[in-house]
């Protein structure tokens, strides 16, 4: 009976548990949703088991559908990268890298040029780079690396430092001017602030190393450091901000820091993937550019 299972059924098998829909699943493996319920259909029947159960509404592993699953998963992983080691024993990497990171500046101003200068040395690598926020999944093969601000909970991901983003509190000379220099941070509830998705700030005081938390009044609310740096030349408010979003306005001095007493707390910047002994040479390849980029760029 082993002999009859299609690992192409399997492998339909595994997008579908992982698309969590015969629609999600169809458009991943380009073909029509009635195919892989044959292919489904197939399976089961060659295994002699129910893998799934659906209504018109919902589909359900079942608890033999679930372990199957699991071990397929790692199983065809496994497979995948055993072709991927074979394929690029060749002279030259090729292949697909799929790559999330934040927007704005660190995505665009220093990711995005970073994956060209790898494409340029390596031309046989393909990169799909998606720039959100929004939390993606490496264990089911979303994506391999995702670059990440902050401290990250999953201890099951691999997350190396590439460096800390120095944060600060900024404003142009002309709000500074109009409205006057808040003397500590418990004055911002004075002033106009521009906002991403924090409500309160947190300094640090360089006499006595205190910690200070104080809730900021949102004159602009933006999650686009580019928009947010824009507003605050405009004389809108005070930003905080990673100083690399305003690197050229601070030298001008457009932009200048408020508070000459208190800091801010870096953040550090992670490159997180899976954990996997057996990765594909042009993954190795891409971390070790990565970290390698990094340490001339930013150092830590």
């Amino acid at each position: 009976m082993k002999q009859k299972i299609s690992l192409s059924d399997i492998r339909t098998f595994v997008v579908l548990a992982q698309s969590g829909s015969f629609t999600n699943a169809a458009e991943v493996l380009m073909c029509s949703r009635s195919h892989i319920s044959k292919q489904l259909a197939q399976l089961e029947s060659d295994l002699g088991v129910t893998l799934l159960t659906r209504t018109t509404r919902t589909q359900k592993l079942t608890p033999q559908g679930e372990a199957f699953f699991e071990r397929c998963q790692s199983s065809l992983r496994s497979i995948d990268t055993a072709v991927d080691r074979v394929l690029e024993s060749s002279a030259s990497l090729h292949g697909l890298i799929k790559i999330n990171c934040v927007g704005g500046f660190i995505g665009e101003d220093m990711v995005a040029p970073l994956v060209n200068d790898f494409m340029a040395a390596y031309p046989g690598v393909s990169i799909e780079l998606d720039f959100s926020s929004r939390r993606v999944d490496l264990v089911s093969g979303e994506f391999d690396f995702v670059f990440r601000m902050g401290q990250l909970d999953d201890s099951a991901l691999i997350a190396r430092k590439l460096t800390d983003i120095h944060i600060d509190t900024f404003a142009s000379p002309g709000y500074l001017k109009q409205h006057g220099r808040p003397g500590d941070p418990k004055d911002l509830k004075h002033h106009r602030c521009i906002v991403g998705s924090m409500h309160h700030w947190a300094f640090i005081s360089l006499a006595s190393s205190k910690k200070l938390e104080v809730p900021v009044s949102a004159s602009l609310r933006c999650k686009n450091g580019r928009t947010m740096v824009s507003s605050a030349l405009a004389g809108n408010g005070i930003i905080r901000v990673p100083e690399l979003y305003c690197q050229n306005e601070l030298k001008s001095g457009e932009l200048e820091p408020v508070f000459s007493d208190w800091k801010v707390q870096s953040t550090p910047l992670y490159l997180v993937y899976l954990q996997d002994k057996h990765q594909p040479q042009r993954l190795q390849t891409f971390k070790d550019f990565v970290m390698e980029k990094f340490a001339a760029f930013l150092p830590v």
